[in-house]
């Protein structure tokens, strides 16, 4: 099926972002305060840089220009179903976050305004295993002092309602984490406290009824951001001399009671960035390169 567009949004104005009929395109601007990215730091215990001169480390623009759904146009899972880019597809799809690619243009500077422009890109459909999926790719533009300063593109999969997968490692051994591998301590709190950082009201990263009775998961899940995330600090933790452009994919859920093993590797040309739980099982994975790599 050839790629279509979704209907463009009608943010409202006081809500701080503005949707053009015409363009399909919502934009949100704000003044960029400290905040948040102490937040951030506080909460996966990482350094927090100079905001306002060297700006904010690689993926920490997410925090910031966060789309403000009203709860009227919230689904039974927590995300919106309208008013918002993207809308699902159709009643009942379950969203879930596969990956992305981020080029960072320039520092994104806390104590300054900036404004994020959002569209959906492409939208492609798809029969699976479970029925039919819906791959939409989201694009984000964020600009500060009248240039382009990060360019991001999100891939989205709506699935069928039907319960999720029960992902398990059943008896396999906990593997040890190396001397160059960071581990993370998630639990409940950890996951909702990023959900309130990132206005995120996914019923599965923090209602666990909901996400074992009705979704069918044995575990509240790891947000893909925060795994994404995590995998970018590793590379600023180490020290190593990343990039900025980064390309990164989640590969399998990640579970609360699975914990969270990162690991940043540089090879020729690039740093290469993974996710694993305590058992050994890859659940994202991630390339750094420089911007012209």
């Amino acid at each position: 099926m050839p790629d279509r567009y979704f209907p463009s949004p009608a943010i409202s104005a006081n809500d701080g972002g503005v949707g053009n009929t015409e363009t399909g395109v919502a934009t949100r601007t704000e003044f960029l305060l400290p905040g948040p990215a102490e937040a951030l730091g506080s909460l996966l215990g990482v350094p927090v840089p100079d905001l306002a001169g060297e700006g904010l480390p690689l993926l920490w623009h997410w925090i910031y220009l966060l789309d403000r759904p009203a709860q009227r146009d919230l689904g039974v899972d927590g995300h919106p179903v309208r008013n918002a880019v993207p809308a699902p597809p159709g009643p009942g799809r379950r969203r879930m976050w596969a990956g992305g690619r981020v080029r960072t243009l320039g520092p994104l500077r806390c104590g300054e305004e900036a404004t994020k422009h959002t569209q959906v890109l492409s939208v492609r459909e798809k029969n699976g295993r479970s029925g039919p999926l819906t791959f939409v790719v989201v694009g984000h533009r964020i600009e500060q002092r009248g240039q382009v300063v990060v360019d991001e593109e999100q891939d989205i999969v709506y699935r069928p309602s039907a319960t999720g997968p029960s992902t398990s490692d059943g008896d396999a051994p906990v593997v040890p984490v190396a001397a160059d591998e960071w581990s993370i301590e998630v639990s409940p709190t950890l996951l909702f406290r990023f959900s309130a950082l990132t206005y995120n009201a996914h019923r599965i990263h923090y209602d666990r009824d909901y996400a074992r009775d009705v979704e069918g998961y044995p575990g509240l899940l790891t947000h893909g951001p925060l795994q994404a995330i995590a995998m970018a600090e590793a590379v600023r933790r180490n020290g190593i001399a990343g990039g900025r452009r980064f390309e990164y994919r989640l590969t399998a859920p990640l579970f609360d009671h699975q914990g969270l093993v990162v690991k940043a590797t540089p090879e020729a040309g690039s740093v290469q960035t993974a996710v694993r739980n305590r058992y050994g099982r890859q659940t994202a994975a991630g390339t750094l390169w420089p911007l012209d790599g």
